[in-house]
């Protein structure tokens, strides 16, 4: 009997872990701290908040809506099912106090979601000027512009741009091959080729850029992207997403560009935009970015295009 009953302790924590495995890890630390802060809600109410019911996270979810988006809403709803499910607890989140409630907060609120601004080509060749105008070390300008166009480049995400590594490039005749091997949307790792081509003018072309940084830095191995120590030595340590973020901020802001609507994903959205104003179609685009739904792709056609089909085109004055 105590063999049985060790073999399905074993099996309750295998399948836990297994669980646990099925999500990345910045998925689970952001399921960690979305429970935190419902956490600290039911705690600041006596409630209890594992395991917890419907009624109480219908509660916390009228709280949130008050300063919060109903994307936030529903990601936190996410997070709180899944740490229950991790935890080995059942949360209903379908029960009808939930999903009405969740109804009535948004015919409150609307749900229409600002993203953050694109950057586009104007906003590209500014950042690149600016870059290579700046008073500091070679090294880092050529850090700086290579990330900055190869994120638009390639339509990459933070973490997929900054997970690039040496391994990852091959350079042929049309341009650069660049290996995705996990990402956002590829959780189990099946990964994708981007092919970037040469592009026509050298100064924002991503591949040239990418071969001058890699010949400058001597990069051989490795991540291409590195943070630098004190002064200008390049350390063997992966950039952040969140320098990616400033990095882009920063080159915004001495280019007298408002920055405050721009982040790190402008760089992919800027890409889709730009393509679907050149007439690229969405599976074209979805290739390179590698969306799994045509969604969101589909938004940035349609805001591409939002002067170029206007009906208004064929009023004449």
């Amino acid at each position: 009997m105590n063999e049985l009953v060790t073999d399905l302790k074993k099996l309750h924590e295998d399948t836990l872990n297994n669980l646990k495995l099925s999500k990345a890890n910045n998925t689970l630390r952001a399921y960690k701290s979305d429970f935190k802060d419902f956490g600290l809600f039911c705690a600041k109410h006596g409630l209890s908040s594992i395991p917890t019911e419907p009624k109480v996270v219908s509660l916390y979810l009228t709280h949130l809506s008050v300063n919060s988006k109903i994307s936030t809403l529903r990601r936190r709803l996410v997070s709180i099912a899944m740490v229950h499910k991790l935890k080995g607890h059942y949360l209903d989140t379908k029960h009808p106090i939930i999903i009405e409630n969740l109804m009535g907060i948004k015919r409150k609120k609307g749900s229409m979601q600002t993203g953050k601004k694109p950057i586009l080509i104007s906003h590209l060749k500014q950042l690149i000027d600016v870059i290579d105008e700046q008073k500091m070390e070679k090294i880092k300008k050529l850090r700086n512009r290579t990330l900055i166009l190869t994120g638009f480049g390639g339509g990459f995400r933070r973490t997929e741009l900054i997970s690039i590594d040496y391994e990852d490039l091959d350079f042929v005749q049309e341009g650069v091959k660049i290996t995705v091997r996990r990402s956002k949307t590829d959780q189990f790792g099946e990964g994708m080729v981007k092919g970037l081509p040469y592009f026509s003018n050298e100064k924002y072309c991503p591949v040239t850029s990418l071969k001058n940084w890699l010949n400058f830095s001597k990069i051989k191995a490795g991540p291409i992207f590195r943070r630098f120590a004190k002064g200008s030595k390049l350390t063997n340590h992966r950039l952040t997403d969140q320098s990616v973020v400033l990095i882009i901020k920063d080159c915004l802001n001495i280019a007298g560009v408002e920055n405050k609507n721009f982040s790190g994903h402008s760089l992919r959205s800027g890409f889709a935009t730009v393509a679907a104003e050149s007439g690229a179609d969405e599976r074209s685009i979805m290739a390179m970015t590698g969306h799994k739904t045509s969604q969101m792709v589909r938004r940035y056609i349609r805001e591409a295009n939002i002067f170029k089909h206007n009906a208004l085109n064929k009023i004449k004055l």
